[in-house]
């Protein structure tokens, strides 16, 4: 059965709605981003640039580093825009655009996140290169799809409970990455991390100009959460959202955290372009590494 106009939106050329991608724009490896700008920050390292598309906030090159094809694209800030991302970069592989039929056989996309984030753990110092083992979303996105197999409901319950979360806000959701990707990037550079996902960068994560939110407290309290001996470790707007759509649609996923701001103790890094650099080819070595 083919899908509906209405739900596989393309545009005239052919290509998917948002991204204004085509199917073989992008390889089977994609580095997302948040800022369009760091794009050309990935793409400066290629050996080789082939395709250069941009449309929306979606900013998208794909070339080849070290004889391997890799696809660097900007998501735009939230798990929102990730929702679109991922779907669309799905279809991409995954659906015959042309006939507008889902293909039998599923290709896997490997997706790294390689973004930024602010800790909250004074143990964690700022330029430290974290890789989020889990995340815990505060946006709600896990519970518009059929989720319930795979996120840590244990987990999610018990901050629940220990925060006293608002019962006005979504439930907050933990998903793991992808361990295979865990394993190939991680070192002894790294830091394992607990991440949680937040729907805004101001009120969600307690910052305070003009507007009052309700509870001051809240990152004391999600710093404090403790199950098991898992604690959270950093905050940022994507990784739950990546997470739960390459668990749905059966690719894998991993986000690479570079540690600007540490809120415990209020720094922010005074080098941020030269780390993101050293951050970025750090992935871009391990993506290539046979190890």
């Amino acid at each position: 059965m083919s899908l509906k106009a209405s739900e596989l939106i393309l545009n005239s050329d052919g290509s998917v709605y948002h991204l204004g991608l085509l199917p073989q724009d992008i390889a089977n490896t994609v580095i997302t981003v948040g800022d369009p700008g760091r794009v050309s920050s990935v793409s400066k390292f290629f050996d080789t640039i082939e395709v250069k598309k941009s449309k929306r906030e979606f900013t998208t090159h794909t070339g080849v580093y070290k004889g391997k094809p890799i696809t660097v694209m900007s998501t735009g800030m939230g798990t929102d825009n990730i929702d679109i991302a991922l779907t669309e970069l799905d279809a991409l592989v995954n659906i015959d655009l042309k006939e507008k039929k889902i293909r039998q056989n599923h290709t896997r996309l490997d997706i790294i996140r390689i973004g930024t984030t602010g800790s909250i753990r004074k143990d964690i110092a700022i330029n430290s290169f974290l890789v989020s083992e889990l995340a815990i979303g505060f946006d709600g996105l896990m519970h518009y799809y059929k989720s319930d197999e795979f996120l840590k409901k244990d987990i999610a319950e018990a901050f629940v409970e220990q925060t006293n979360w608002s019962s006005l806000k979504a439930r907050p959701y933990v998903v793991e990455g992808s361990r295979l990707l865990i394993d190939k990037l991680s070192s002894a550079r790294t830091k394992k991390g607990f991440t949680a996902t937040n729907v805004g960068f101001y009120g969600p994560q307690a910052r305070v100009l003009r507007l009052d939110v309700p509870d001051p407290k809240i990152n004391d309290k999600i710093r404090d959460f403790d199950h098991k001996g898992l604690q959270i470790t950093n905050l940022e707007m994507e990784t739950s959202g990546i997470y739960g759509m390459a668990k749905l649609l059966g690719h894998e996923a991993i986000s690479m955290n570079l540690v600007l701001a540490n809120r415990e103790t209020g720094e922010f890094s005074e080098n941020a372009s030269e780390m993101m650099d050293e951050l970025i080819q750090y992935c871009l070595d391990k993506i290539v590494s046979k190890a």
